[in-house]
């Protein structure tokens, strides 16, 4: 009875009562199928696949005559949602010649600035007398697509600093930067190096980084000063604000309820990540193990792994030439410079609430902020893009590190804890207890951890097999990002990392 689900629609709101009578009863009706001959878990087990496998066919197949009448694509060409957003814009918005593709020095020098979206944890928990209001951004990354310039063409290498020629160049640029001394919650992050590997961190101090022009201007207004050393600069041109207006349009016309809403969200969604795509495309071969030395021996390819299987091997690597990674060959449709400028874009829409002295910021995640007051009635919208909408009121929030929270809202636990399977729920009214808040706030006292056992799922393409292995999730405040401050032993608050010349300093 414990795994046994209730496959049949309920109101979110049943009491627990006539939660377990709806269960019982279709579990009952479950077992009188078998009064008159034995259950047999092998059959029922390929019973299920079986079933699963139709389903799946079905919806795919539905799924593909939706794209096809709306599109003209077949999405059997396209293995990856990414790929099919990419192959509709390509085909319906996006003009000849209008985007380069980029590879080899100049990907490689653009990637330094693609460092993602800002995730911190600046104040651990809330004091008794506040509450915590949970606000997203309405599809931040589409909203800034709609409304931005995009660096697509025309790229021009240079060297010196390209401000004092042409004001207004947009693209990437080197510099040494300094910071302000005192900013709370610093808006430029890059990777550093530390003791305990490559961390993303938005520390005070001076240090080097490729940065997108357009986000070096908002840092400006915050005391951020830039020498700016070599670079790139682009054409800039609005690319996506069709595509976006009829996805998002699309999205509206249908209530969350129909699928056609969260196909047009997840399409909408998906777009921006595959400018970005690694431009290091790797290889597959099976062989014979005879051939293993000739292939070893062919200096135009890198093996990166081999596979044994039996008789055969299996070889992963890429193709270069005299030794230099060759990425050049065929069309990857790759421009990391936009993709780079959307996370860019959506950083500068965040820093708005970042440095605010008129609430505290607890946490920031990508497209969502946690603070102490209700924003303006102008910044909150659940129609618009870009606008802000209210997820929830929290009585009481727990922030350990960045992707690790929980939040007691309703009598109800909500939590996220990045690499964890085993969810924890916290319902007074179910009476499901797993995890108590009083627990996870005793982590804030220092050198706390608390020991979680989870299911993790391995596959090996050797022994051509999935094995499900316990293990040990140590669930403890981390200070990869921020520097944390505790008074008498308990964390009250962090503060910025201070880096001089790109080393860790504090």
């Amino acid at each position: 009875m414990k795994y046994f689900n209730i496959t049949q629609e309920i109101d979110n709101n049943i009491s627990k009562d006539k939660f377990m009578e709806l269960l019982m009863n279709e579990y009952n009706d479950y077992c009188r199928e078998f009064i008159n001959k034995p259950w047999n878990l092998k059959n029922e087990a390929i019973k299920y696949c079986e079933l699963d496998c139709i389903t799946l066919y079905q919806i795919l197949t539905k799924f593909n005559i939706l794209i096809f009448n709306k599109w003209q694509l077949n999405m059997n060409n396209y293995p990856t949602l990414p790929s099919l957003t990419f192959a509709i814009f390509r085909a319906h918005y996006l003009r000849d010649n209008s985007v380069v593709q980029i590879s080899g020095k100049i990907y490689e020098d653009i990637k330094q600035s693609y460092t993602g979206g800002a995730v911190d944890m600046y104040i651990p928990s809330n004091q008794l007398d506040e509450k915590i209001y949970c606000y997203d951004v309405n599809s931040l990354y589409p909203s800034v697509m709609i409304n931005n310039l995009m660096p697509v063409r025309d790229i021009v290498y240079f060297e010196g600093d390209i401000r004092k020629f042409d004001p207004n160049a947009l693209g990437y640029f080197y510099c040494k930067i300094k910071t302000p001394d005192n900013l709370d919650h610093p808006i430029l992050q890059k990777h550093i190096k530390t003791e305990n590997g490559i961390r993303t961190m938005a520390p005070l101090g001076t240090f080097e980084a490729m940065i997108y022009s357009k986000e070096i201007d908002n840092c400006i207004k915050l005391g951020y000063s830039f020498e700016i050393l070599w670079g790139y600069t682009f054409k800039a041109e609005y690319i996506f604000k069709d595509i976006i207006t009829d996805l998002y349009s699309l999205r509206l016309t249908y209530p969350k309820s129909d699928p056609m809403n969260y196909i047009a969200k997840i399409l909408m969604n998906s777009l921006y990540g595959r400018f970005g795509m690694d431009d290091t495309f790797t290889e597959w071969n099976i062989i014979d193990k005879k051939l293993l030395n000739s292939f070893i021996d062919n200096k135009s390819i890198d093996i990166l792994d081999i596979i044994d299987l039996d008789n055969k091997l299996m070889i992963n690597y890429t193709s270069n030439n005299n030794g230099i990674i060759n990425n050049n060959e065929g069309d990857h449709n790759i421009n990391i410079a936009i993709a780079s400028a959307i996370t860019a874009y959506s950083r500068i829409h965040m820093s708005q609430f970042k440095n605010n002295h008129n609430y505290k910021l607890f946490y920031s995640d990508t497209d969502s902020i946690y603070i102490n007051k209700p924003l303006d009635d102008s910044l909150v919208n659940s129609k618009e893009l870009g606008k802000l909408k209210l997820e929830m009121v929290a009585d009481k929030g727990i922030f350990l590190s960045p992707k690790v929270y929980a939040l007691l809202s309703n009598n109800k636990l909500i939590t996220k804890i990045k690499g964890l399977n085993t969810k924890l729920t916290y319902d007074k009214i179910m009476n499901d207890l797993r995890v108590k808040m009083i627990d996870l706030e005793s982590l804030l006292v220092k050198d706390s951890s608390k020991l979680i056992s989870h299911e993790k799922w391995y596959k090996s393409i050797e022994n051509s097999n999935i094995t499900v292995k316990d293990q040990i999730y140590t669930l403890a405040v981390t200070s990869n990002k921020r520097k944390l401050i505790y008074k008498n032993d308990k964390l009250i608050n962090t503060k910025p990392y201070i880096i001089n010349n790109d080393k860790l300093i504090n």
